[in-house]
């Protein structure tokens, strides 16, 4: 007994000493032994380690600068997981202005060769600088020896001269995080408002310390968040907005600035929606912009002399922006060149084209107001916050209480059909007085795709067929959005490759009239569509349009499904019977729905003379599932698959 006591106390301090050694350069051999993550043995990487310190530095003559240190030793267990030690950090470097920085580089890759742990270090000439766009820059850090059981450890520091701006702190990545130390530390003249993210917290250790400025002492306030043994959040499932909105953080927004103690004065900042909507509209990149009319006046006056009606005003101004300011990629709820040179230049950022859309709609007699949006890669607003809101549309409002959403930045946008990337949640529509308040971004008019396809089956069981594809409202938009550019050679060849099939005519209309909707149709063969066993066809009823896997893998999903809108898929198959069979067996139809009307799916096999017709309706009326409806989703798509996947049986007479 004394003996497994011994034992177990040199295991638990072998255990304690590998736990506590995360100097960097120094990596322990059991780190380096370790085959597998001890809690999750799928993962093909980990965070061994994850430290970060932001704090700021006050530079005499230019104020205070916010400095962040970062050191990430990860384990690499698989050769899928040498993406982790590729480093890649994003800083804000513009044209012109003040520019962050990225530097202290170093970085080792630990591994086992000959039975013994050596180590490479990290090159300069592995270290690249690249300029992302005229707004932002990368470092890339790709780190040398990699293979499969190494151990890369990485530092390096982040500076900024924009010390109003905390990035978030992260509790949770797609790989498991085995320890996780993160320190932020404010002087007194800055008060950021916290609010945790996504569904794993770490409880924050508040302290303080002194700091100083010459001879004058001011108060550092500490925030220390340490974690062990975090799971990963993978992104391994279908109909996520943005993986990271729902991993586990805590997000920082500036509320006050009080340098009256030393001579300066108190600014407030977003501390309400109320205040968020008037701080914005203020700006001279905003609201200002929105007063301008003396640019588009003389080409306005001449295009709305035929139109008297509102909806044709609106309808021909949404079209004008379009075809005349072409959006150059940037987001923005702040103009980039202004209203007046974006539309000199023609081109122009988010804010750009649909602050000036607003403004023409108001000067049409419209009432238009901008609506202030998180993008759908940008999370979720979920307090008043400034950071929150990355792009701006335009709504207009009629007397009926009805509104019309509108984004002039996508070619192919409708009135209520915007692109995918604005859809998100709500936005906050800010009037003329600064007021505000929420409207909803998803609009009810579903997305809907409508196949209907006739097939023939020849002697030697190979199928020749044609089908025509009716795509409307976000469907159209995503179609056109995608594909008007690729020539119809390579649209052909991708559809073929897609279904395994051979296409023998295809043909694509209406790909810019967005009054109707686009519709494809495709003649085509194929040897794969139907099996034939001891003198019996078995055929699957939706063809190569047969859903074959549950989109839903998760035993728990915490977070919502997304499908960015309601929508609607409706098939209908007609398969001419050949001549000397009839039919044996087709399956039994099914009507099922989810619980409070969220969404149904229909499916009906039968026979009409000589033809089997197969009518399949998936139909879904909500853009957002929460979570708690998971268990109900994935069961719903769980009978869906094996129902699809049923075969007619045709037997010989």
């Amino acid at each position: 007994m004394k003996k497994k006591v011994i034992i177990l106390m040199v295991l638990i301090v072998q255990a304690s000493l590998f736990a506590q050694n995360y100097k960097f350069g120094k990596v322990s051999k059991e780190e380096v032994e370790e085959q597998f993550y001890p809690t999750d043995s799928t993962v093909d990487a980990a965070y061994l380690y994850k430290y970060r310190r932001s704090y700021f530095d006050f530079i005499p003559n230019e104020g205070f600068q916010l400095i962040t240190n970062i050191h990430h030793r990860i384990k690499i267990y698989t050769k899928e997981g040498f993406d982790y030690a590729t480093k890649s950090v994003k800083y804000y470097n513009p044209d012109s202005g003040e520019s962050e920085s990225v530097g202290s580089i170093r970085g080792y890759t630990f591994f086992k060769e000959n039975g013994k742990i050596q180590k490479e270090k990290l090159s300069k000439k592995s270290i690249f600088k690249e300029k992302i766009n005229k707004y932002n820059s990368k470092v890339k850090i790709t780190m040398p020896k990699l293979q499969e059981g190494c151990v890369v450890d990485i530092k390096y520091t982040i500076t900024s001269p924009y010390a109003t701006s905390i990035d978030d702190v992260e509790f949770q990545k797609g790989i498991p995080i085995k320890k996780i130390n993160s320190q932020l530390e404010f002087p007194e003249y800055y008060t950021f408002r916290s609010t945790n993210k996504g569904y794993y917290s770490i409880p924050v250790k508040k302290s303080s310390k002194s700091g100083k400025i010459g001879d004058s002492e001011y108060r550092v306030n500490v925030l220390n968040f340490n974690g062990n043994n975090i799971p990963a959040l993978k992104n391994n499932e279908s109909y996520v907005a943005n993986i990271n909105a729902y991993r586990g953080g805590v997000k920082f927004e500036l509320s006050q600035t009080n340098f009256m103690s030393i001579g300066g004065e108190l600014k407030n900042y977003s501390t309400s929606w109320a205040n968020v909507s008037q701080q914005i509209f203020r700006s001279s990149s905003f609201g200002a912009e929105l007063k301008k009319t003396s640019y588009f006046k003389e080409d306005l006056d001449k295009l709305l002399v035929d139109y008297k009606a509102s909806t044709e005003k609106l309808n021909a101004i949404f079209q004008f922006v379009k075809s005349k300011v072409k959006w150059n990629g940037f987001y923005g709820k702040y103009t980039e060149k202004g209203v007046k040179k974006a539309y000199k230049e023609s081109a122009g950022n988010v804010a750009d084209i649909n602050l000036m859309l607003t403004s023409m709609l108001r000067y049409a007699g419209l009432k238009a107001n901008p609506v202030l949006v998180s993008s759908r890669g940008n999370g979720l607003p979920l307090f008043p916050t400034l950071k929150g809101f990355d792009y701006v549309i335009s709504v207009v409002q009629f007397p009926d209480d009805s509104y019309v959403l509108l984004d002039a930045t996508e070619s192919y946008s409708l009135p209520n059909v915007l692109p995918v990337r604005a859809l998100n949640w709500d936005g906050r529509l800010v009037k003329k007085d600064g007021t505000s308040s929420w409207v909803k971004l998803t609009s009810s008019i579903k997305a809907k795709e409508d196949n209907t396809m006739m097939v023939k089956i020849s002697d030697d069981i190979s199928v020749n067929g044609f089908i025509r594809t009716k795509f409307e409202n976000l469907n159209a938009l995503n179609f056109r959005s995608k594909n008007n550019h690729i020539k119809k050679e390579v649209l052909e060849t991708k559809y073929e490759e897609k279904n395994n099939l051979e296409v023998e005519d295809f043909k694509i209309t209406n790909e810019q009239d967005l009054s109707k909707p686009v519709i494809r149709r495709v003649k085509f063969y194929s040897e794969d569509l139907v099996e034939e066993i001891s003198g019996k066809l078995y055929i699957e009823p939706l063809l190569f349009l047969t859903n074959h896997k549950n989109p839903f893998k998760l035993e728990e999903r915490k977070f919502p499904v997304d499908f960015a809108t309601a929508w609607k898929d409706e098939n209908k198959i007609f398969i001419e019977i050949p001549e000397g069979y009839k039919v044996e067996k087709l399956p039994e139809p099914i009507g099922i729905a989810l619980p409070d009307n969220i969404g149904i799916f229909k499916y009906q096999v039968l026979q009409i003379g000589n033809k089997i017709k197969t009518i399949s309706i998936l139909e879904f009326n909500s853009s957002i599932i929460p979570s708690s409806y998971y268990q109900y989703l994935k069961d719903f798509y769980g009978t869906l698959v094996k129902k699809q996947s049923e075969k007619i049986v045709l037997v010989k007479i």
